[in-house]
């Protein structure tokens, strides 16, 4: 059986070890795809694959557990184990990655605990997160005949708390549940965080997170580790070879010899997990966002991240940079010719059906009646979309002008619609701005169709109120709130099952259907010109979102999802904008974007 241990190096089977890691994490990649960027991972002259662990997916709703499909981790772990990969595990409750909510379940908001704390309802809920967990990680530990080495207890926490009693706990949780590997924590490499964040005292590695300036940042590791009587090995846990990249703004790159010169230095002197090796795709609603004090900034379904392999999965100039340097320092490692797949293109792929939101409301969500608007967490709705519904009486105005409408307290994005109408979409800050009313009086019926852009995955707003989305305080209309509510929590996995016979109306949300044939499945990329904003399905899977603003004009469609003859492409668009064909492009597309959105 192999053994791994930290001495003043790294051990395996008692020989000095370096960790030269990639990530590749398993939830944006498709299942079909993990040999694939594995593969080439091995290729490139690395020994080691790492991956977080998303509760968010695993436990999307609370109580229910899934390990399936692109959730197989185990799988995941045996792919890597079968070509030779060591694996590092990053099952902290929170995981940051660029990921909606940083991975935690929504429903937690609902619960009366405060995260990332040693709060005693919210430690029984990791509890529990990782009595269904582990037992899909434990097996695969080297102290078990498998690949795993090293897990994570919490990730950067430095740059959030000091809870020093929180991280005993999770880590007492992780030995509780049968981790027995080494674990470590992971924070930027200055005094401040690594005080706050390590375990460096209870004896658990600590590691550094930085994308340049090996030397000054492994001097602050080393430093630390000495200060609190440890000649640990020195690893950056995540050496940023890119970054991701948000709705209306440029597409973020970093120079190929650059990065590759940097990592030089880097495992001249220690250990290295590059992040990201394969970026993959936020599928569905799961992108992250960034927080501008009290402005979100939503990232994109593209987890590119400008990374070794593209989202694809193919190498990239970078690759190949990283390859080179790799055989001159470290001849002795292996390596060998990446895997290429090849894409295909199909143009004009025709409109087959369109029906609108509104005709087809009931077939996607079952009413929840309420007297104020409830948020999207208390309606169980935690990604995605939901429609709120009201008849409020419209009467004069003591000055005789049109009445006024207000959403107080929203998030993120509000379209009101005035029987069947578009009337406004306001986003962010402007949400709460007044709308004009039609002239008119008497009941008449208001929809407004809200949509979380997804929750904030770093830093402090983690539980700021703004992450609860949906309608929050109420609507009014001239001075008052408004009353009696049908909430529509919008099921877009339903969307395949829906009748397109339907009336339909120009302007308003609505589902559009393509279809087209397939002689043999190869990776695509879906043309999202002529759109607005909305999301696509293919063949019933939520692919990610689209937005007309950019930097993205594409989405990625990996060829396990295509069959063999007929698929479909459903898009639901919220603007009113649409193709009458679909194109499938054989590779991304881009806007060119000049300024950062402010």
């Amino acid at each position: 059986m192999t053994t791994f241990s930290i001495d003043h190096e790294f051990m395996l089977d008692g020989q000095p070890f370096k960790i030269l890691s990639g990530a590749i994490h398993y939830f944006r990649v498709h299942p079909s795809d993990w040999y694939h960027s594995l593969y080439n991972l091995k290729a490139l002259g690395f020994n080691t694959v790492e991956t977080y662990v998303p509760w968010n997916l695993h436990e999307y709703n609370e109580g229910d557990f899934d390990f399936s499909g692109i959730l197989d981790i185990e799988h995941f772990l045996n792919t890597a184990k079968d070509l030779g990969l060591y694996a590092i595990v990053r099952p902290s409750p929170y995981i940051c990655a660029e990921w909606e909510f940083g991975g935690f379940p929504a429903w937690l908001l609902t619960k009366k605990m405060r995260l990332r704390t040693d709060d005693s309802a919210y430690l029984q809920a990791i509890d529990r997160y990782y009595t269904a967990l582990m037992p899909h990680l434990v097996g695969h530990q080297v102290t078990h005949g498998g690949n795993v080495i090293m897990m994570q207890v919490e990730n950067e926490y430095g740059s959030y708390g000091e809870d020093k009693d929180y991280l005993a706990a999770v880590a007492e949780l992780m030995k509780k549940h049968g981790v027995d590997v080494p674990l470590f924590t992971s924070d930027g490499p200055w005094p401040a965080t690594l005080n706050a964040g390590s375990m460096a005292d209870a004896g658990i590695l600590t590691t550094g997170n930085f994308g340049s300036r090996a030397d000054m940042n492994f001097d602050r590791l080393a430093a630390f580790n000495q200060a609190h009587g440890h000649d640990w090995p020195l690893m950056c846990m995540e050496f940023w070879d890119g970054w991701f990249n948000r709705w209306g703004e440029p597409i973020i790159r970093r120079d190929p010899e650059e990065t590759a010169e940097d990592l030089r230095a880097l495992i001249q002197r220690g250990s290295v997990n590059l992040y990201m090796f394969h970026g993959g795709t936020n599928f569905g609603f799961m992108n992250g966002t960034s927080a501008r004090k009290d402005h979100d900034l939503p990232q994109v379904t593209s987890y590119d991240y400008d990374a070794p392999l593209n989202e694809q999965g193919n190498p990239t100039p970078k690759y190949f940079a990283i390859q080179k340097m790799i055989h001159e320092v470290l001849p002795s490692q292996a390596q060998t010719t990446p895997l290429v797949k090849p894409a295909m293109r199909q143009a004009d792929n025709p409109l087959t059906a369109k029906v609108s939101l509104f005709s087809v409301l009931d077939q996607l969500a079952q009413p929840v009646a309420a007297p104020y608007p409830q948020t999207q967490e208390f309606l169980g709705q935690y990604t995605g979309y939901t429609l709120y519904r009201t008849n409020p009486l419209i009467s004069g105005t003591d000055k005789g002008t049109p009445a006024k409408l207000r959403v107080i307290d929203a998030r993120d994005r509000v379209q009101a619609f005035f029987d069947g109408r578009s009337l406004a979409t306001q986003y962010q800050e402007a949400i709460g701005d007044d709308i004009l009313l039609p002239e008119v009086e008497g009941r008449h019926q208001l929809d407004l169709l809200v949509e979380n852009m997804s929750r904030v995955n770093y830093g402090s707003k983690i539980e700021a109120i703004t992450q609860f989305k949906g309608i929050r305080t109420g609507v009014m209309v001239d001075l008052h709130f408004i009353k009696d509510y049908l909430q529509y929590p919008l099921d877009l996995n339903k969307a395949p099952q829906l009748d397109f016979t339907g009336d339909w109306q120009a302007g308003t949300p609505a589902f559009y259907q393509y279809g087209f044939d397939v002689v043999k499945p190869q990776d695509t990329y879906l043309d999202c010109r002529g759109f607005g904003k909305g999301v696509m399905l293919v063949n019933g899977v939520n692919i990610g979102r689209f937005w007309e603003k950019g930097p993205t004009l594409s989405l990625y469609v990996p060829a396990g999802l295509l069959h063999t003859g007929h698929n479909e492409v459903i898009v639901f668009e919220t603007e009113g904008q649409y193709a009458e064909a679909i194109n499938l492009v054989d590779h991304p597309i881009f806007k060119e974007l000049n300024t950062e959105e402010e």
